[in-house]
């Protein structure tokens, strides 16, 4: 299969506030994430680099020990094995990010 609607793909919650719908090919995954206002992914890593884009709001990030607020258009980029976490605001925020290698336990369908 090529395309995708995504209407027809159910959110899986990741943390409370933050759901992704997931889209794979053999060597990297698209993650189309729907964060609620005040909404904190906790701070973590993994072996996979991730590179996001905002489409929708705005959000702070902190990468290793770098903290920056985004807006719709700004571009993030995490290597593989560094730590990060993120908070929203008090409106909702919509990002896309994609991961290299796929990450296995993201495979939601």
């Amino acid at each position: 299969m090529y395309f995708y609607n995504r209407e027809n793909r159910d959110p899986k919650e990741l943390v409370p506030g933050i759901n992704a719908r997931t889209y794979w090919g053999e060597n990297m995954l698209v993650a189309m994430v729907d964060l609620d206002a005040n909404a904190h992914l906790p701070r973590h890593n993994h072996p996979h680099e991730q590179v996001g884009t905002v489409i929708a709001g705005k959000i702070e990030f902190t990468i290793g020990d770098e903290t920056k607020t985004l807006q719709p258009g700004d571009v993030y980029i995490i290597p593989g094995g560094v730590a990060h976490e993120a908070r929203t605001f008090d409106q909702p925020v919509k990002v896309i990010d994609v991961f290299s290698p796929v990450r296995e336990e993201y495979k939601f369908e």
